[in-house]
């Protein structure tokens, strides 16, 4: 059998994000997410606030979008927005220690991690996977990249979900039960971090359902902001 037919007739072009103030892109690897890493977000998910090792699950990078009109989904009439910092990865490594993993870091985004929340139940019902309640067409819309560089301190940075006006989350990244050198350095222990991979790191309490014509605006101080409308 050739080997050369698939490159052929099915060439993929790599998903990428605008970085800040550059007319280069930031090429996205994978995507891994932390859930319940805000202790108020925790308990009402009905999880456990302590430092119990933190659990991670992933998105396909394809899943990122800049789109600020969306359709509504399908398969689902429990659609959750979770408003969380994106850390942006420059450097691979395993096993990377928390006093070395900002050496790593790229820059940072603020973006949603979108979730089919009646599949995500069914699922956890089940002991079947998230996959398809988290890793749907367009579940990452996410911000320009901004270098660390150009950022002097997120520790007491606001980050906030508003739905037609209203703050529906609202937290600061310092609230995070595992902070961002640690869930770096936890992720790195079981897979190899690569330039080009994104980590989200979790979301404050607030999260709820939004419905079709619903506007969202996603911010977190320092880094930046978008809006998004579900037609």
């Amino acid at each position: 059998m050739p080997t050369n037919v698939l490159p052929t007739l099915f060439p993929l072009s790599v998903p990428t994000l605008p970085v800040q103030g550059e007319n280069s892109r930031f090429p996205v690897r994978r995507i891994w997410c932390v859930g319940q890493n805000y202790a108020e977000h925790s308990r009402e998910m009905g999880g456990n606030p302590d430092r119990d090792p933190p659990f991670f699950f992933s998105k396909p990078a394809d899943a990122v979008t800049q789109a600020s009109v969306l359709p509504f989904p399908p398969k689902t009439d429990n659609l959750h927005p979770e408003v969380e910092l994106v850390v942006a990865i420059a450097a691979g490594g395993a096993n990377i220690s928390p006093e070395t993993a900002l050496k790593h870091v790229y820059g940072y985004a603020v973006g949603l991690d979108m979730t089919r929340r009646d599949l995500q139940a069914i699922a956890k019902k089940a002991g079947r996977p998230w996959s398809l309640a988290k890793g749907f067409d367009a579940s990452c819309p996410i911000s320009a990249i901004k270098p660390a560089s150009q950022i002097p301190s997120l520790a007491h940075s606001k980050i906030t979900l508003t739905v037609n006006g209203e703050v529906r989350q609202s937290g600061n990244i310092d609230d995070m039960i595992w902070s961002i050198p640690e869930i770096i350095s936890i992720l790195s222990q079981s897979v190899r971090l690569e330039a080009g991979d994104l980590i989200m790191t979790g979301t404050p309490a607030g999260v709820s359902r939004i419905m079709k014509g619903d506007v969202l605006k996603a911010a977190c101080e320092n880094v930046g902001t978008f809006g998004l409308t579900y037609v």
